[in-house]
């Protein structure tokens, strides 16, 4: 052990949402004897000023096996049967625009939280009226959401690299409103209910601009339905104006 690491000063974050601390390296090592500190409890050193996980700080990784880091979230009975990759290299979460205004430690802590899956052409990955438990982020290839009415699907959006889909159920875990499909072959980011909910206990701080970045552009999305709605109800005023004086017109003649 270094001298160094002596004179620094340690704060671990609990589950409780606060910071314990400040400790010298001694407290903070009998921390972890008594199991107050696990292997992926987020501990924050001084003077480097920076967040990590216990498991990864070099002067603490003696006291932790490399079984110690937690496993991913189990994927529901629909995800269990795509194709699971071990995990995600953080720098590709840098291209997704939810992730762009993370750091390089954020992005790398970020990426223990989530799975990444394979899915083929023309496989549902999500459908209506099912209960979620889960929200999805595109990475390559390209999806489709839609409703079926009276028996034909009626395509609401083509989504493709960087963009989202059931995100209210990430939240609520209510009834998906739409199907999702993919158009191509596709790896997708899967962002867990069970698995947010943990982000949040341990790392808020990655929680927080995780959830800004959604709401933003869950807003946007909204602003922009609005307008779409405000547009079609514009036009049908404009097509009753036009029509209205012919069908009136038509129905005094009737009655003639």
């Amino acid at each position: 052990m270094k001298k160094d690491d002596m004179t620094r000063l340690y704060w671990a974050w609990g589950s409780e949402f606060a910071a314990y601390g400040p400790v010298e390296l001694p407290a903070l090592i009998q921390w972890i004897k008594r199991e107050r500190v696990r292997a992926d409890t987020w501990i924050y050193r001084d003077p480097d000023n920076v967040w990590s996980q216990a498991q990864s700080i070099p002067e603490l990784k003696m006291f932790f096996a490399e079984s110690a880091a937690p496993a991913p979230p189990g994927l529901s009975a629909r995800r269990a049967t795509l194709a699971t990759f071990d995990k995600i290299a953080p720098g590709a979460l840098r291209r997704l625009k939810l992730f762009a205004a993370m750091s390089d430690t954020q992005l790398e802590a970020f990426a223990k939280y989530v799975d990444v899956v394979s899915v083929a052409k023309n496989s549902v990955i999500i459908k209506q009226g099912e209960h979620g438990d889960a929200m999805f982020l595109i990475l390559s290839g390209e999806a489709r959401a839609s409703i079926t009415v009276d028996g034909k699907e009626i395509i609401l959006s083509t989504l493709g690299i960087g963009d989202f889909f059931g995100e209210v159920s990430l939240l609520d875990e209510g009834p998906r409103s739409a199907d999702v499909l993919a158009n191509e072959d596709s790896l997708l980011l899967i962002v867990s209910s069970t698995a947010f909910r943990q982000m949040v206990e341990e790392a808020p701080f990655l929680a927080s601009p995780f959830l800004y970045n959604l709401s933003r552009s869950v807003v946007s999305r909204m602003r922009s339905l609005t307008r779409r709605y405000e547009d079609s109800v514009h036009c049908l005023h404009l097509v009753s104006q036009y029509y209205s004086p012919a069908l009136k017109k038509k129905g005094d003649q009737s009655t003639e």
